[in-house]
């Protein structure tokens, strides 16, 4: 382990604060990770089994550095250590222990695109017209009564009750689980199954939660059930919460702050450790971050220092419209980047929502600044991707409707829609699974189903799905197995004839196979990994998380992300762009009361905190919305930054001698580089 000169005294107590409920309220950039990882090192240390520890996060980015840091401070391999997000902790137990609440181990996990699927079949199913439905919304709203944040007739429509009973009995049905169940289900086995729920608890004594600001109420009770000690105050409970309530902002997934609260009513004798030194930011920026938070009543006290020093000064522009705004941001991009000798990926630009970066990425492309947008199409959601991945787990499950439909015809052949319709209808009526009624449907006899209706193609599909199955199930060589599939199928062949007048597109998704079935070799050769084969994969594929981008492919371009998902981030230079009232804090929130301005407040800390050097914040004079353009007033929270840190910027007219002197001095600067 490292030396303890490396922790500050909070950190340090917080790391050999063992035993008993313990508290950590841990400030933007205080070192939380560090202090996290320093203190399963010293459990270590200390003889603590790693199977005894259970180490939660919500990100598999954040599960995979923590297991790295704590790997490297201890130079112990960790096959025994649980370090893991909530959801991949649930398919743990549930890969375990499912079948006692009838399901079958290889169960499948949909992902948004099949959890759409199997809503679309169910209203059909109910006899509900799809039309004008808006399946993300419904799916919100089954979503919520899962998790218990709604309840029909309290909040939820009745309307879909019974469309929603009928999405549920279909998962079951499909040997499938969605992401809420993944949480749900394994609650309701240690409600259900005490015993169970008693060996979790012997096992993993001493459990860390990581962003407990973040946490839901379901989440929280899994937590508190897994908690050995929870409801006897003579045993002790070894739980560790980590968090800020200033950085709660995901209040609209299920976030509750209040979960702190909860957490030291149900944990009497908590133990509280604030982290308030950061090491992140100038003191500058920490001001402006304090003298905006403070304003918050519903939280607790704390106020970030720095010893990095004092700082830039914040730097506000309010350009006369968005146009102005982009522009302002490149050039200043453009200036600091030359001036500086930065890199195009220390810059941040954070905006309250996607839906405000058209300016900018149109500038930024005028003046060549590469970047990139978060919340693009991730690669596992490419429809090429899909496809094979559709194949991977109908070889896996065989119930999965969702997937089967996906790619029966994919590519062609010859299995129409006719024979698709005759299916489903046997599949109806024996309340059977897709591949049961193919089964029917290749061997019947009846007149119904004549040869051209494709029961020889059927025959085939089926046999083709057989062959791979028996080839990859439960052995290993996965990357080579799958592609042998993709030739097999000849999905090469598919992309040409879809794409016959754009042979370039057709090889980049081509290409995107390659890079898949690369990945997995990559995975499988990761010594770490025990177990390379179909299963674990497909489940490592359902839990990657919008988060985990391509971090080497996007090294050299400017972030360009809302204030959401920068959380976590931080860059030398910030731009805050659409600092306005109304977009920070959004009008919704002053319809919603005091709650949401103050999480509105706590957004607006987190993007101030991003920074480490230097602060950019635009607040535009005019705004386009719809089709016209709109005064604009500057956001209130401009006013709550402490008057002596702002530097206000000023819009300057160049002269054509101004602009001839700048020109040259750079050129001058250029050649002074590289001679």
């Amino acid at each position: 382990m490292m030396p303890a000169e490396d922790l500050n005294g909070p950190q340090l107590q917080a790391v050999n604060t063992i035993e008993g409920p313990l508290l950590i309220i841990a400030g933007a950039g205080s070192g939380k990770t560090r202090v996290i990882t320093y203190r399963i090192a010293n459990m270590l240390d200390r003889g603590i089994p790693q199977s005894a520890i259970l180490a939660l996060t919500f990100t598999n980015k954040a599960a995979r550095e923590m297991e790295a840091r704590v790997k490297e401070l201890t130079g112990k391999k960790l096959q025994n250590l649980t370090v893991s997000t909530f959801h991949a902790f649930g398919v743990r137990v549930l890969r375990d222990e499912i079948e006692v609440l009838g399901y079958r181990r290889n169960f499948s996990i949909y992902d948004e695109v099949d959890r759409d699927q199997v809503i679309k079949d169910s209203l059909r199913e109910r006899k509900v017209s799809t039309e004008g439905v808006d399946l993300y919304a419904l799916g919100q709203l089954f979503s919520n009564v899962k998790i218990g944040r709604a309840r029909w007739g309290h909040g939820a429509n009745s309307e879909y009750e019974h469309v929603y009973e009928e999405y549920r009995r279909s998962l079951k049905l499909y040997n499938a689980v969605d992401f809420d169940d993944l949480l749900t289900l394994p609650i309701r086995l240690f409600e259900q199954y005490p015993e169970i729920l008693s060996a979790y608890r012997n096992r993993y004594r001493y459990i860390m939660v990581d962003e407990f600001q973040d946490t839901s109420f379901i989440q929280y009770r899994l937590m508190k059930l897994l908690v050995h000690g929870a409801e006897d105050a003579s045993v002790p409970c070894n739980i560790c919460v980590v968090g800020d309530d200033d950085q709660s902002i995901y209040s609209w997934r299920g976030a509750n702050y209040e979960n702190i609260q909860r957490f030291e009513e149900d944990f009497p004798g908590v133990v509280e450790i604030k982290l308030e030194q950061n090491y992140r930011s100038t003191t500058t920026i920490l001001e402006a971050a304090n003298g905006v938070i403070s304003n918050n009543t519903n939280r607790k006290e704390k106020r970030l220092w720095s010893g990095n020093g004092g700082g830039k000064p914040i730097e506000i522009f309010y350009p006369r419209n968005e146009s102005n705004e982009a522009d302002f941001i490149a050039e200043q991009i453009k200036r600091i980047k030359f001036q500086e000798h930065m890199r195009y990926d220390d810059f941040g630009v954070l905006l309250r929502t996607n839906s405000m970066s058209r300016a900018i990425e149109e500038a930024f492309l005028s003046f060549n600044i590469p970047y990139r947008m978060s919340g693009g199409t991730s690669f596992f959601q490419r429809k090429e991707i899909k496809d094979v991945l559709s194949y991977l787990r109908l070889i896996a499950n065989l119930e999965d409707d969702v997937n089967l439909l996906r790619i029966i015809n994919t590519p062609r052949r010859g299995i129409g829609k006719t024979s698709i319709a005759a299916i489903s209808e046997l599949a109806t009526q024996n309340r059977s699974s897709l591949w049961d009624a193919m089964t029917r449907f290749s061997l019947a006899e009846d007149a119904l189903f004549q040869e051209e209706m494709g029961r020889a193609d059927v025959r085939e599909f089926m046999a083709l799905i057989g062959r791979h199955r028996e080839e990859m199930l439960g052995k290993r060589g996965l990357s080579q197995k799958t592609r042998a599939l993709v030739e097999e199928i000849d999905y090469w062949g598919c992309l040409v004839t879809e794409f016959s007048k754009n042979e370039k597109l057709a090889r980049w998704k081509f290409g995107n196979i390659e890079s898949l079935i690369q990945s997995m070799i990559v995975w499988e050769n990761d010594p770490d990994n025990l177990d390379p084969t179909l299963y674990p994969y497909l489940n490592r594929i359902s839990l990657i998380t919008r988060d985990d981008g391509d971090d080497e492919a996007d090294k050299g371009k400017v972030n360009l992300m809302t204030i959401h998902s920068s959380k976590g981030l931080e860059f030398p230079v910030v731009f805050i762009a659409g600092a306005e009232d109304g977009v920070i804090p959004h009008a919704r929130s002053m319809e919603e009361g005091e709650g949401s301005i103050e999480e509105e407040r706590r957004l607006f800390y987190v993007a101030i905190t991003r920074a480490r050097n230097k602060l950019f914040i635009t607040s535009c004079r005019m705004r386009r919305k719809q089709q016209s353009s709109v005064e604009c007033q500057p956001s209130p929270f401009l006013a709550e930054i402490p008057q002596h840190l702002i530097e206000y910027h000023e819009a300057v007219q160049k002269t054509p001698e101004d602009e001839e002197a700048e020109a040259a001095a750079f050129f001058k600067k250029m050649k002074a580089m590289y001679t």
